[in-house]
């Protein structure tokens, strides 16, 4: 599997590996980005263990993970993947996506995000584009949502987090046949 390289006029992803990982050394330090996921990257060893359990699903074709450049700020920004993927039925996640406090709010998540939808759309033809997101997580949830993804059903205590707290996971998606008016309508200026 080849892995693509997604780019615009502000954002490049290309894929994520063991061999660039230290660029996001760190950001991974700050704090709050994955506090509402089960990963831990905020030390070197538990990034480059992040790393390469990305890389074994990229190697076992279950993910594509990138690292993420912020063509406009000229730095590197953090990451995100296409995971889970279900090759047979058309349909994989994206997620595990995490940049930089300085990143956020700026429109880089957007025009990562269309990037990924458009490539699983209108190149691998799939079927269906899912994202997860913790319950708790209100400003996740409502990005998810201003993408023109539907809400489709919350998984109760399904996800384990570090601190031993029982997450439940919404589950929000979005259907090949609504992806050309999303990409009118919510990303019409790309």
């Amino acid at each position: 599997m080849e892995a693509p390289t997604l780019e615009n006029h502000r954002v490049k992803l290309t894929l994520f590996g063991m061999g660039n990982y230290k660029h996001l050394t760190d950001i991974a330090k700050e704090s709050n980005l994955v506090q509402y996921s089960p990963s831990k990257i905020n030390t070197p060893e538990d990034l480059k263990e992040y790393v390469q359990e990305a890389v074994d699903a990229y190697y076992h074709k279950t993910a594509i993970p990138f690292i993420v450049f912020d063509k406009k700020r000229k730095a590197f920004a953090g990451c995100t993947r296409f995971g889970l993927i279900n090759w047979h039925n058309k349909v994989l996640h994206i997620g595990w996506t995490w940049i930089g406090d300085a990143f956020q709010g700026t429109g880089l998540n957007k025009h990562m995000k269309f990037l990924m939808l458009q490539y699983a759309f209108e190149t691998l033809k799939f079927d269906k584009v899912e994202f997860r997101v913790d319950e708790r997580n209100i400003k996740s949830r409502k990005a998810v949502e201003k993408l023109g993804a539907k809400l489709e059903g919350i998984l109760r205590k399904d996800t384990l987090m570090l601190d031993g707290f029982k997450r439940s996971t919404c589950c929000y998606g979005i259907l090949s046949e609504e992806w050309a008016k999303i990409k009118r309508t919510v990303f019409g200026g790309f």
